[in-house]
């Protein structure tokens, strides 16, 4: 079973880190990808863009798209494996996220603070499909994600493992109040109704943004990054 995933980040991304590309279908030039794509030894194939919006179900591929093999899934031991050594560690939890750009946008800011990885449920939450690759601008290639059956026992199981839940929502202490020089698990809810109140009973802190404007929330993609960076500073201080 193979898909297809488009945007020229993304693909170089694929043909840099990965052999997960079979198909390069290009509708323009582009000479650094057909150079990656040669050394990679996959196949170009030239067509025009209709027949590729048709492949890819878009039509902002930007005149490249790449036939892959399925994103692979981990289990949370392979993130854990991820946390860089003398470092607390982050991982993101994801309590039934429903946008894809919302998902990829949570990658890219992943990568960039170093995360072990994120964690969502198996069924209702969006998956790795090729709007979130773009979306993630290639981090869907580098941060591991794990897809479990049970959010709630999985918190369980990381807190006995010596990690501490953050929730992030509309009421709790302000996020600058408190250090975050501990192993986190942070937890963003869904867009429309937030965190679940099982797992919410579950955390050991929650946490909010101070809101002084007219609109009473933010994106959930933008809330997640302004808090990794909040734990990235706690756990990366300047020295």
């Amino acid at each position: 079973m193979t898909q297809f995933v488009y945007g020229k980040n993304v693909i170089r991304q694929i043909l840099t880190d990965s052999d997960r590309a079979k198909t390069i279908w290009m509708a323009v030039e582009d000479r650094e990808i057909e150079q990656l794509a040669k050394q990679a030894h996959v196949q170009i194939r030239k067509t025009d863009r209709k027949q590729l919006t048709k492949l890819c179900g878009s039509d902002r591929h930007q005149g490249i798209a790449a036939e892959i093999a399925p994103y692979q899934t981990y289990e949370v031991e392979d993130l854990l494996r991820q946390v860089p050594d003398g470092k607390p560690g982050l991982l993101i939890m994801l309590d039934e996220l429903e946008d894809p750009h919302n998902l990829g946008a949570v990658l890219r800011t992943a990568d960039a603070v170093g995360a072990a990885g994120v964690i969502f449920k198996k069924n209702h939450a969006v998956g790795l499909t090729p709007a979130v690759a773009k979306v993630s601008a290639g981090a869907i290639e580098t941060v591991k994600c794990a897809a479990v059956t049970n959010l709630s026992r999985t918190l369980e199981d990381l807190k006995k493992k010596g990690w501490w839940a953050v929730a992030a929502d509309m009421d709790g202490q302000d996020y600058r109040s408190m250090s975050y020089d501990f192993p986190v698990v942070l937890i963003i809810g869904n867009e429309g109704k937030g965190i679940s109140r099982l797992l919410r009973e579950k955390c050991d802190y929650v946490i909010s943004l101070p809101m002084v404007g007219k609109i009473s929330s933010l994106n959930a993609s933008v809330s997640a990054g302004i808090l990794m960076y909040a734990v990235y500073n706690s756990q990366n201080p300047i020295r």
